[in-house]
Order: structure tokens, then sequence, then C-alpha cells
């Protein structure tokens, strides 16, 4: 059986509980990364990003922002 939003029972959470499930996940991937190795192009992109960040420091929105911003629009 492949692992799915059913089988796991998934759909039955709330949306803050899969957005917390969601969080998990990601941060369990990105603390096994060099599991998977970047492509160039992913690479140029990363490298992108970091000189844009680098050039405009203040230019950013907090994560608590961000996952205020998704809850709301989420409930609509």
């Amino acid at each position: 059986m492949s692992v799915s939003i059913k089988s796991l029972g998934i759909e039955h959470l709330d949306i803050e509980e899969r957005l917390s499930l969601v969080e998990e996940l990601w941060d369990s991937i990105a603390a096994d990364s060099a599991a998977v190795p970047l492509t160039q192009a992913q690479r140029t992109e990363l490298e992108n990003r970091i000189a844009d960040h680098e050039a405009n420091p203040d230019d950013v929105v907090s994560w608590g922002d961000v996952k205020a911003s998704i809850t709301e629009r989420l409930k609509k």
C-alpha cells in the first residue's frame, strides 16, 4: 500500500494541524537535505536568491506572517 493522505487519515485533521504537519515534514526533509543533491538549475536559483537577499536584507516577510496569511486564505 502506498502512503497517501487518506491512508494516513490526514484528511481528518483541521487546517492548523495539517499546516503543522507540513512544517514538521519539511523540517525532516531539510535535516536530511544532503541526501538530495541540487540540480545545476536549482543551485543557480539558490545563488541568485542569496545574492538578492544580500543586496536587500530588509526585504523579507517573517514565517509567522506567511503562516498567518496562508491560514487566513484557507479559511475563505
